[in-house]
């Protein structure tokens, strides 16, 4: 629903949209995202108009209904649920010293790479909403901020994984130079 705060949208736009937006947070598949909206209009918190289009299939644009707003305001009035991390490379790092150091070594590179694309990809998205502006004058007039706020937790969180995937690495350099 958050993801409609922006206005209509049909769920291609949303499926699309949804790596530039929220990904850096919530994770979720075109058919997850085509199935929410489904139960979401059955459930009166969107609504769906369809376009008739020539040469292209027929598509549906969903919107908020006051429901869904409602019901929006209301998700943001409740705590969240704590957070919870699952993450296999953190199992598999916990148990390198058992295991097979290269392919662990292998992995946090990996993870290096995926969060400096990431990085680099966040990085473009906030010039983009900057448009040549200070954050400060950004944030004291733009019209929403919650998507800035979100891409600067994503931004943190993949700068944090870079730096402990280079920490870890060193230290297992340091191990292997003294065994």
């Amino acid at each position: 629903m958050a993801a409609l705060l922006e206005g209509e949208a049909s769920g291609y736009d949303l499926a699309k949209g949804f790596d530039a937006s929220v990904a850096n947070f919530w994770a979720a598949t075109p058919q997850q995202l085509y199935r929410e909206l489904d139960g979401m209009a059955a459930d009166g918190l969107v609504q769906a108009r369809l376009v008739r289009q020539e040469r292209r299939p027929d598509k549906r644009l969903f919107s908020l209904t006051e429901a869904g707003q409602r019901e929006l305001h209301a998700f943001t009035a409740r705590p969240p649920r704590p957070s919870v991390i699952r993450d296999e490379l953190l199992v598999q790092v916990q148990a390198v010293d058992a295991g097979d150091e290269p392919a662990v070594r292998r992995a946090l590179a990996e993870r290096m790479t995926r969060a400096e694309a990431k990085i680099a990809r966040y990085e473009r998205l906030r010039a983009r909403l900057l448009d040549g502006r200070f954050e400060d004058d950004y944030l004291a007039g733009a019209e929403r901020i919650g998507p800035y706020l979100t891409l600067m937790r994503g931004l943190s969180f993949e700068r944090e994984n870079l730096r402990w995937c280079e920490q870890s690495l060193k230290v297992l350099d340091r191990r292997r130079g003294s065994a």
